[in-house]
């Protein structure tokens, strides 16, 4: 079971802590904060540490920490599953994370952890349950101030006690419309040649729903097979899924992510961005030459490029030229950044050639730097999934329906 919930900032500071069962001290954080100081950065934190009975559970997100205490025998995976629930409910409350938002919306993360758990076992979890039990705080001042009400309701919402909890009774809409994103996250590490090394595609089947009653809904694949490590929302009928690989469910009312998918190295994938860097230093200096191509992804424009190049400490100075975008060199970080808004569909090479100026005395430079890059293409994805149809029963009306796909750059990374 989870005893307490903290929530820290991307320091480590702790901004709030939730008891469940008894008061944990704030000294049971004291190995995973020692663990915190040894990484450079917040997200190479384990997210698994043990603490005498307790175990610590982490997740990182957006400059915001969210540590679970366990006791008792727990998996993992359920807390971190439950961890990532929560973020993705704060997310949706306040539009954004952060030690800022947090801050200033206390009352309103205590009241939704509150709800959340129940002697530290998950009960409303769903967005749209908890929004009829805890108003959003986008509104909820202006309606106390007016009714003098209080911001959590004293009943539980009908659909809680039912069958499809997800979903509140009652709904209706003039226009009922519902919209699939299927968005993918490459990560790959390439060598200064372009050849493959690892790759890994984290996909996500987003829906976005306006749909008045209780609708059912199946949605169908032109080739369901190569979802092969696939987790669903709790609306998903396995059975459908197992027997005839189709996903047929109850959706909630609104935004929600209906499942993910991991395709792991074994599957062969082109990456829609190459990248080959020749960076030499010498004593005094260096020279600097990448060449950055778009490979063929259906006649979709590369775009939203952002390559970033973490120098040595004994760098003094880039000086650099880009072939097209802009570029800079942050003196504080050593980091060289060129910026790219779109690449050319025809494969053509863009370059970005210049001089490197290493501090006088410095001494000599080992290794290679790490090149990491970001893009984004719309209307594609690398694995290959797409949507053959989405059949609506249970309702008389005939809804707006609309696909989209996105791929971007997860952990993107060019050793030479």
């Amino acid at each position: 079971m989870i005893n307490t919930i903290f929530v820290l900032s991307g320091s480590g500071d702790v901004l709030i802590e939730k008891h469940y069962r008894t008061v944990v001290p704030r000294t049971i954080l004291d190995p995973w904060l020692t663990q915190h100081q040894k990484c450079a950065n917040p997200e190479e934190v384990p997210p698994h540490t043990v603490n005498g009975k307790f175990t610590l559970v982490s997740v990182y997100r957006e400059n915001i920490f969210l540590v679970a205490v366990v006791s008792g025998d727990m998996s993992p995976l359920f807390i971190i599953e439950f961890l990532h629930r929560a973020l993705d409910v704060f997310k949706e409350y306040f539009g954004k994370l952060g030690e800022t938002t947090m801050n200033k919306y206390t009352v309103t993360v205590y009241q939704l952890l509150e709800e959340m758990l129940d002697n530290g076992f998950p009960l409303a979890t769903e967005p749209n349950i908890l929004r009829e039990m805890i108003r959003p705080p986008t509104w909820t001042a202006v309606f106390d101030s007016v009714t003098g009400q209080k911001n959590v309701r004293e009943k539980l919402p009908s659909g809680v006690s039912t069958n499809t909890q997800w979903r509140r009774a009652g709904v209706k809409y003039t226009t009922n419309e519902c919209f699939v994103d299927i968005s993918e996250s490459i990560d790959c590490i390439t060598d200064k040649n372009g050849t493959l090394i690892f790759n890994e595609i984290r996909g996500e089947i987003n829906l976005r729903t306006k749909l008045g009653g209780m609708p059912d809904l199946t949605l169908t694949f032109v080739n369901p097979r190569i979802l092969d490590d696939i987790s669903f929302h709790p609306c998903v009928r396995l059975q459908q899924w197992t027997n005839n690989h189709c996903l047929s469910f109850i959706p909630p009312d609104g935004a929600f992510n209906l499942a993910k998918y991991v395709m792991g190295p074994e599957n062969q994938i082109i990456v829609p961005l190459q990248i080959r860097p020749s960076i030499v230093f010498t004593e005094t200096g260096g020279k600097i030459d990448l060449e950055v191509s778009a490979k063929q992804v259906g006649g979709k424009v590369v775009e939203d490029v952002v390559i970033t190049i973490a120098m040595p400490k004994q760098v003094n100075s880039v000086n650099a030229t880009p072939s097209i975008g802009t570029n800079s060199f942050d003196q504080v970080d050593r980091v060289v950044r060129w910026d790219i808004k779109k690449l050319p569909t025809d494969g053509k090479q863009t370059t970005l050639r210049g001089s490197i100026s290493i501090a006088p005395g410095s001494p000599k430079v080992e290794g290679q730097p790490t090149v990491r890059a970001l893009f984004k293409v719309n209307g594609y994805v690398t694995s290959g999934v797409k949507v053959s149809k989405l059949d609506i029963a249970g309702e008389k009306y005939k809804p707006f329906k609309g696909v989209k796909y996105i791929t971007q750059a997860g952990r993107y990374e060019v050793r030479a």
